[in-house]
């Protein structure tokens, strides 16, 4: 999924959402825990890259492989291409696949989930520890169809301000889960929210298992905004050289490396496997190279030209 803050299309909860998001849950969590993990990324490519991903034979071979539309909050739609893994997944956006100046060139962003009910909350306390003291609380919805919207999760930007880059904590609602047209799994134990669940087992009929690596060239102001949230999450970010940070922690690494407005944009993918390859197989797809193997690894690269 893709959330647009400058569009609006999402609903800002209101105040019965906000008390439950600083409620008495914050208090069961344990210190230290992680509570938010990588869920997925996107980026906004040039039209031949994304008419070469929705076209690939390859890549539906490679991984469980979708091209649809969503329909969320207020009725915005998105078409997107998706590569779902166990736990976590890729969305590919063309230029213009979403409205306004979210469907330019560069634009990327980047969801963390909780995996746990309640732990939200708790990220919302950490938040305002920082200094954090207007986030942006919304609640997401999905319509499969019939005109009636389900909540899908309730979520949390640090600002309403950004360039070209957003990254949101997440957690999924019940009322998702419990619907059947969601397609998903029974709870693995008391409170289950997380991605496993979510996300089908589709993966294992494919090579694709996870994504274990992000690289995105962000502004500055985009990486104040998101440094914040991956703390409060439990990520542990750490200064890299050239300005930027790298987030290490719950099997995906996260880099964000500080670029000019002009050359921001998702720039590498690292992927596990679900079993190894002999040789390495190598796809061109519109202005990006997926290297796949040799061995459980592949590695998807993005030309940052415009």
């Amino acid at each position: 999924m893709v959330i647009r803050r400058m569009s609006r299309t999402f609903v800002v909860v209101a105040a019965a959402l906000a008390l439950s998001l600083v409620g008495s849950l914050a208090s069961a969590a344990v210190a230290g825990r992680q509570l938010l993990f990588s869920n997925h990324a996107y980026g906004v490519f040039d039209r031949e890259t994304a008419d070469a991903v929705e076209h690939s034979a390859y890549l539906r071979t490679f991984a469980n492989f979708q091209v649809r539309t969503t329909t969320g909050a207020g009725g915005s739609k998105w078409t997107g291409r998706y590569l779902m893994g166990r736990e976590t997944y890729l969305e590919v956006f063309g230029v213009g696949d979403l409205p306004g100046q979210d469907g330019t060139i560069g634009r990327a962003g980047l969801a963390v989930s909780a995996e746990r009910a309640g732990d939200l909350p708790t990220v919302l306390n950490r938040l305002r520890e920082q200094g954090i003291t207007d986030p942006v609380v919304f609640r997401q919805t999905r319509d499969f169809g019939d005109g009636v919207p389900v909540p899908w999760f309730d979520g949390v930007f640090t600002s309403a301000q950004y360039d070209a880059f957003g990254a949101w904590g997440m957690e999924y609602r019940p009322e998702y889960f419990a619907d059947p047209r969601s397609k998903t799994e029974p709870a693995a134990f008391p409170g289950d929210v997380g991605r496993e669940r979510y996300l089908s087992d589709d993966y294992e009929k494919h090579l694709l298992r996870d994504v274990t690596g992000i690289r995105i060239a962000i502004t500055e102001r985009d990486l104040a905004n998101t440094v914040p949230l991956l703390r409060a999450g439990g990520f542990v970010p750490h200064p890299v050289a050239g300005g930027g940070i790298v987030a290490q922690r719950g099997g995906t690494t996260i880099r964000l490396d500080v670029a000019p407005r002009e050359e921001v944009g998702l720039r590498q993918v690292d992927m596990s496997l679900n079993r190894a390859v002999a040789h390495r197989h190598e796809e061109r797809l519109g202005r990006s190279t997926l290297a796949v193997g040799p061995g459980p690894r592949a590695v998807w690269t993005f030309d940052p030209r415009r």
